[in-house]
């Protein structure tokens, strides 16, 4: 990734709405009762379940890009005749940064609308993350998928679509980063997630632990969860993160943004289930043909909250693969937000195509094979 996949909100944007989130979700923590027990035992699910692999992830992600320093723009540009399979290739790559270096290089003239539409319809957004740190099974399928997806996709469009939309006047997308080091807070939930992490290994090898140095699991989850809903609370960013800020900074403020969706999830399905009565697995069922529809609208909406929490539901049983993949393949994630910046014609456009594949996709799996992965 390069800079320009940096997208950051005016000092303030977010900052009201989310510091409500913030405050309901420690009030119904706090909450006496029942409510409270449940909401303490969901939260903590949430963290040692997923919010820790997603750091972990990140952590290695964001560290090799790091390490290697790799101008992903600079290659782009140069690859002409195998624009289309790596611009696929970029969209494929967990976050959205490689999709906006794609819509940046065709704006500026230097690859075809094709280009565009493999990557929009190859990327998955903070979800690949999701997926890669709980379901690395389901990853390996939706991500080769979607890759080869995106690839025909472009060609057929290369083919086919003779329109261009080349902008006059760009909007830039390269902005400063948060801040020149790492923060104390991105330490702190580092040192958090490591042992988060060993508590949540152990529970995928049915391995019980209680207590880590004699602290209580639940306390520690909890003290993370409330460490990362108080960074993105108080966060100038809508998600993305520069590539200049150091891998500890990008895997605190992502991971929390993305964890905020979860805990969302979690409480929203448990709670429904035991105060409302209602078992939501049985009324998806009774709208089963629809479900792949529902997820590929969702995709169309800009941001990868919707799509994190589609992932999620999947990840709960409660939707079936053949969703998770017309998701994966229609949403854009948070690149669609740069790229309307940058050329709003040639996003709508090409977002709009990647519905087609997606269609596609998520029916033949739900009418050929309605309980793979489930």
């Amino acid at each position: 990734m390069t800079d320009a996949t940096a997208i950051t909100a005016p000092v303030g944007t977010f900052r009201p709405r989310r510091l409500l989130v913030l405050a309901i979700m420690a009030v119904l923590a706090l909450a006496p009762g029942h409510l409270g027990e449940l909401t303490r035992e969901l939260m903590t699910d949430a963290y040692v379940q997923v919010s820790v692999f997603v750091a972990a992830t990140l952590l290695i992600f964001y560290g090799a890009e790091r390490l290697f320093d790799f101008d992903i723009g600079e290659s782009l540009s140069r690859a002409r005749g195998a624009q289309v399979p790596l611009a696929a290739l970029l969209g494929t790559t967990p976050g959205c940064g490689g999709a906006v270096v794609v819509v940046a290089a065709y704006s500026s003239g230097h690859v075809g609308f094709g280009a565009v539409v493999a990557t929009l319809t190859a990327t998955m957004g903070d979800a690949a993350f999701l997926l890669i740190a709980t379901r690395p099974d389901a990853a390996l399928v939706v991500l080769p998928l979607s890759l080869v997806v995106g690839i025909l996709s472009g060609w057929l469009v290369d083919h086919f679509h003779k329109v261009e939309y080349r902008a006059g006047n760009l909007a830039s997308c390269e902005l400063a980063p948060l801040i020149g080091r790492t923060r104390l807070q991105d330490i702190a939930y580092l040192l958090l997630a490591i042992p988060g992490f060993t508590v949540g290994a152990a529970q995928l090898a049915q391995v019980e632990i209680n207590a880590i140095f004699g602290i209580p699991v639940q306390w520690l989850a909890l003290t993370g969860t409330f460490l990362g809903l108080t960074i993105w609370a108080t966060s100038k960013l809508a998600a993305m993160t520069n590539a200049k800020d150091s891998p500890i900074t990008r895997m605190a403020e992502e991971t929390s943004f993305i964890s905020v969706w979860v805990i969302g999830a979690y409480l929203a399905y448990d709670y429904v289930a035991e105060f409302a009565g209602l078992d939501i697995e049985l009324l998806f069922q009774s709208i089963a043909p629809l479900l792949p529809l529902m997820a590929i609208i969702v995709g169309l909406i800009p941001g990868c909250g919707p799509q994190v929490l589609v992932a999620t539901l999947f990840l709960n049983g409660v939707i079936p693969f053949a969703s998770l993949v017309g998701n994966a393949i229609s949403n854009d994630g948070d690149a669609l937000f740069p790229a309307i910046a940058l050329n709003p014609k040639a996003a709508i456009v090409a977002t709009l195509y990647s519905t087609i594949p997606a269609l596609i996709v998520a029916y033949t799996f739900y009418f050929l094979a309605p309980g793979f992965m489930n």
